[in-house]
């Protein structure tokens, strides 16, 4: 089973993929060819590369496999050509690109960066905390923003150990989640939010946060109850689960007289944080 994520170079997204048996990063060739070309087209440039590299009778083209990572233009899974990190240093070495030492020390990084946050799991808590406030969250959401990444993985596990496979399906109980929450798809809300690749999650509110957190965990401790199989059975529990949350929503909004759900993405969230701050210091100074 492959981890896979986007790591960025020089803010450019190259998806890769953490292998946990082999405890090694794949990343994808085609990424590292449009990256280091600036073509706008990587493929038709490996496809090349690659043929060159056969005719020329290299055995590189031979190891390298495929994984299944996400397509950033659907958001599906195809099988990609990828490469570890020893046999990317030698497709790299065939292009001739003035990024090349930087992306070698890049490699270096992300490498170093997941052994040893395999060794120490607290540094992967760290530099999320780093990221989130380099962006310009504050210190609460940052705070409950980790502890939904928890629930989310705790839910991902229990689908895992009961017959749900990853992607389509864990899409699939994740839109009945939060369709049950909070009356919308995982689409619509992201529609709502004038959201299109982004994160949903790093577009919530805290109230927000809490309550999905809340249909997540319900969901997990209701899957440990029932022992759900297969997705069918797992969606009626996700419906359950999100219910829960639901409910609390629904009440939460009749004591307030608000909708928790907002229309407001993640700048729109920060720079109201910002002007509270702002209005605060005035007050503290005057």
């Amino acid at each position: 089973m492959a981890d896979d994520k986007l790591e960025l170079f020089e803010n450019q997204p190259i998806r890769a993929a953490w292998v946990e048996e082999e405890e090694e990063w794949y990343f994808s060739i085609v990424d590292v060819c449009q990256v280091l070309t600036e073509s706008a087209d990587g493929r038709k440039y490996w496809n090349k590369l690659k043929q060159r590299l056969k005719d020329e009778g290299s055995e590189l083209v031979t190891k390298c496999h495929q994984l299944k990572l996400k397509s950033p233009k659907d958001g599906k899974r195809y099988n990609t050509d990828v490469a570890n990190t020893e046999q990317l240093l030698r497709i790299i070495q065939s292009i001739p690109s003035k990024k090349a030492e930087p992306f070698k020390m890049w490699l270096a990084q992300v490498g170093r960066e997941r052994i040893e946050e395999t060794i120490d799991p607290e540094l992967t808590i760290d530099r999320a905390l780093e990221t989130y406030s380099k962006l310009g969250y504050d210190a609460d959401w940052i705070n409950q923003r980790l502890q939904t990444i928890r629930a989310r993985k705790e839910l991902t596990n229990q689908w895992s150990a009961h017959g749900v496979e990853q992607g389509r399906e864990f899409a699939i109980l994740t839109d009945e989640v939060t369709r049950a929450w909070s009356g919308m798809s995982t689409r619509q809300y992201k529609n709502l939010k004038g959201l299109k690749k982004e994160n949903l999650r790093d577009n919530m509110s805290t109230l927000e946060l809490a309550l999905n957190m809340l249909a997540e965990a319900t969901t997990t401790e209701l899957t440990k109850v029932h022992n759900p199989s297969g997705l069918e059975e797992n969606q009626k529990i996700a419906q359950k689960g999100g219910n829960v949350a639901g409910n609390a929503r629904r009440e939460i909004e009749q004591e307030t007289g608000k909708s928790i759900i907002t229309s407001q993405n993640a700048i729109q969230l920060n720079e109201a944080v910002t002007q509270l701050i702002e209005a605060v210091s005035e007050i503290d100074e005057d």
